[in-house]
């Protein structure tokens, strides 16, 4: 066969080790651009037989015409979230492939890092240390055992948080429109309606993907029904949250902290450095002002273990389509026709 050529888009120095180990061997070929695709980069694809994107790629119904217009077949997600991926316009125009599961443990224990940094003012600590102040003062926290945590997803990165949550004796309630069997034992971990989590939890956590149904899942009637000082972390997808009902529910107290890896409008800033400009976007600024909120750059998944997974699948879904023309990781439109789908699994 053929050496396979990728466009590879919204390159980063830590993506190409991993890449490149595993791209050399399967006989697939990336062409690295730091450049996002979109409309006005998407002309970069030509002559090449696919596309490799990440999470902040556009490849909407315009870039999908001018892909196939170009022909380009694939397009190969190097992440499990295919939110900015129009797949239903995608659907019998061009062959959408996903990484839909790498390390479960990067996310979760970056979930927990942040829970534990936040309530225990650890970065509060560092910056007064560094100035030699030892002070305790405002530095009180709480103990994780015997609280509450609500975790909203139930797949594998939200059962690994479970099980760390269980670690530190802390009881579970979780919600899932699809909930995974055996894990509700029914006393320490339970699964409930969605407003039962809402009022209970000492902590929400996030672990579901972004759809129809769980946009803004998180808005300013489910902080309503919280507990007064709940603590909110999303390390899923940034429109899970309403950022701006999100940023009320902090100034009014009714939300004692949030941690935040996304952000809903986080393609304008995050894998960048803006740090000798100013930020237009108001409510993410005034997030990052607050002394409660933790925000960091989309890098729950950055681990040398998470990249290899991501690269290591992501280069086998590109050889498994080109060499059998399917692949168990294909993306399809569910409503579609039966007749159309060679994935096998959406009908």
């Amino acid at each position: 066969m053929e050496q396979m050529k990728f466009a590879f888009f919204d390159a980063k120095p830590y993506d190409r080790p991993s890449f490149d180990k595993f791209s050399e061997a399967a006989g697939v070929s990336f062409k690295y651009f730091e450049t996002k695709l979109n409309e006005d980069t998407v002309e970069l694809a030509a002559g090449y037989d696919g596309v490799c994107v990440f999470v902040n790629d556009t490849v909407n119904a315009s870039v999908i015409d001018r892909l196939c217009e170009l022909g380009v077949k694939v397009v190969a997600l190097r992440c499990a979230g295919f939110n900015n991926v129009d797949i239903k316009y995608a659907f019998g125009k061009i062959h959408v492939l996903r990484v839909p599961a790498y390390s479960p443990y990067a996310v979760a224990e970056h979930t927990v890092a942040m829970l534990l940094t936040s309530i225990r003012r650890i970065h509060k600590a560092y910056i007064r240390t560094r100035d030699f102040n030892f002070s305790l003062a405002g530095m009180t926290g709480f103990d994780l055992h015997g609280k509450t945590v609500g975790v909203i997803g139930t797949g594998r990165i939200g059962r690994v948080f479970i099980d760390i949550c269980r670690g530190f004796g802390m009881k579970v309630l979780a919600y899932d429109k699809f909930p995974a069997e055996g894990l509700d034992n029914g006393d320490t971990v339970r699964y409930v309606p969605l407003d039962e989590l809402f009022e209970k939890s000492d902590i929400i956590s996030l672990h579901c993907p972004l759809t129809e149904d769980t946009y803004h899942i998180i808005d300013s009637e489910a902080i309503a029904k919280c507990r007064r000082g709940v603590v909110i972390l999303n390390t899923s997808r940034g429109a899970l949250v309403d950022a701006e009902a999100l940023l009320a529910g902090i100034k009014s107290r009714k939300v004692g902290a949030a941690c935040l890896d996304v952000y809903e409008e986080e393609s304008d800033f995050f894998f960048e450095d803006f740090s000798g400009h100013i930020i237009e976007d108001d409510i993410l600024a005034r997030l990052i002002s607050m002394p409660n909120v933790i925000v960091t750059s989309h890098q729950a998944f950055l681990t040398e273990e998470a990249l290899s997974n991501i690269a290591e699948t992501t280069v086998s879904n590109i050889v498994t389509y080109f060499e059998t023309g399917m692949c168990e990781n294909e993306l399809c439109y569910r409503g579609g026709a039966a007749q159309d789908c060679k994935c096998g699994k959406c009908f």
